[in-house]
């Protein structure tokens, strides 16, 4: 199976997750190939590899001649996320990243000397450096090669992330167009729960921690009404993974940011959001405090 489709696959299963949860089905339900289809705008062959991975996983069982039904109830489910697999475009995007932050990788560099390095075909490094260049971290020399920007000077670049993340998400709950989805809410709400819960949080992913948090940020800026906002948190969460990953080792701050989050959570459900956007304010302020401490 080809990565691009089998990355479909994972995403499409975790849109059917979301579809069983809205909709709070319960076990035994007769999940429909092209009621499905329909709901997500795609075609009934990918719906069904989707629900082949969720049968798998055991969430959805298979009955010949008869389809797909649900195993577990819509209830159980909010901890539930498929983590989609990375292509291997993105592990080099992100390796390259992180051999420059590391100063393996030079200020200036060539695109051959790249392509030597970490054997990599010249058509997949040419969409990988566009990619780098529409993110603003890396730029085409003048006359040959290409230059990391200032961006990915870490304490520096996190700095600014955090300055510019305490102008916009704030101010994001104020907008006359901010409008909450509870459905969204409670669903992040629930899995945040489960974090707080948990006897073991060390035995939970940083991946899982990472996309736990990133979700909570850009369903906020959704809620505003103004893709601009949404644009900006998911290019600051890119940069976020590259930059903060290593502070979700940090159990003990894993569990502040989930009670911070809910008390955020808490503000938008009642319709206060005058506080929402002083919670979130006080959020981002620890969170630049602790991830400077991880990142010295």
């Amino acid at each position: 199976m080809a990565r691009s489709t089998q990355q479909n696959r994972f995403r499409l299963a975790n849109q059917i997750l979301d579809v069983i949860r809205d909709a709070k089905l319960e076990p035994g339900h007769h999940l429909r190939e092209q009621q499905l289809a329909d709901l997500v705008g795609v075609s009934r062959t990918p719906i069904r590899s989707a629900l082949d991975l969720l049968a798998e996983r055991g969430i959805v069982e298979t009955r010949k001649n008869h389809g797909y039904f649900l195993r577990k109830p819509f209830d159980t489910l909010h901890r539930i996320e498929i983590e989609v697999p990375t292509t291997i475009e993105e592990e080099l995007y992100l390796q390259l990243v992180r051999d420059r932050l590391d100063n393996v990788l030079p200020n200036s560099i060539t695109q051959s000397e790249i392509a030597r390095r970490y054997d990599v075909d010249r058509v997949a490094l040419t969409r990988i450096l566009s990619r780098l260049a529409e993110d603003g971290l890396i730029a085409r020399n003048k006359g040959h090669g290409w230059t990391f920007l200032p961006t990915l000077d870490s304490l520096v670049s996190l700095r600014g992330s955090y300055e510019f993340r305490l102008t916009l998400e704030p101010a994001g709950f104020l907008l006359p167009t901010f409008k909450a989805d509870h459905a969204a809410i409670e669903r992040m709400r629930l899995q945040h729960l489960y974090l707080i819960a948990h006897p073991d949080i060390t035995s939970v992913s940083n991946t899982q921690l990472f996309e736990t948090d990133a979700a909570f940020h850009e369903m906020c800026a959704e809620f505003c009404g103004n893709a601009f906002f949404a644009q900006a948190i998911q290019y600051q969460n890119r940069l976020r993974r590259l930059l903060e990953f290593g502070s979700y080792f940090d159990s003990r701050r894993v569990r502040e940011w989930c009670r911070e989050h809910l008390a955020i959570i808490e503000a938008v459900s009642a319709g206060d959001l005058a506080v929402a956007s002083r919670r979130m304010r006080a959020h981002l302020e620890q969170a630049l405090i602790s991830a400077q401490a991880v990142a010295r």
